[in-house]
């Protein structure tokens, strides 16, 4: 998969949808084990990075080609990511699971 080389900084459109993502888990916690609905949220971002390259290449050959490099990006940018949410948890810890914080992601 052709990964940028750089990275820009996120805009305000990326964390009002990743706010959207984290608001519908939430909600569907009221419901259902968090353990499962975060097996949830993993099976739809895999499901639709596989849709993502697809999309790209038009052609299954290509996408067969590309299969391993997109799972080596997809699976170390998923590494950062959570990465930095742990460091910011540990960070802010008492802040983040005050009693009306906690079932909150």
């Amino acid at each position: 998969m052709n990964a940028p080389t750089t990275k820009p900084a996120p805009g305000p459109e990326f964390w009002e949808r990743a706010d959207q993502v984290i608001a519908l888990a939430n909600e569907q916690c009221m419901h259902s084990p968090a353990n499962e609905v975060a097996t949830s949220l993993l099976y739809a971002a895999a499901r639709f990075n596989a849709f993502l390259v697809a999309s790209k290449t038009n052609d299954v050959s290509k996408m067969q080609q590309e299969k391993d490099d997109a799972v080596a990006f997809f699976t170390e940018q998923y590494k950062r990511m959570l990465t930095d949410n742990f460091n910011d948890y540990i960070a802010n810890f008492d802040k983040y699971t005050q009693p009306a914080a906690a079932p909150q992601a």
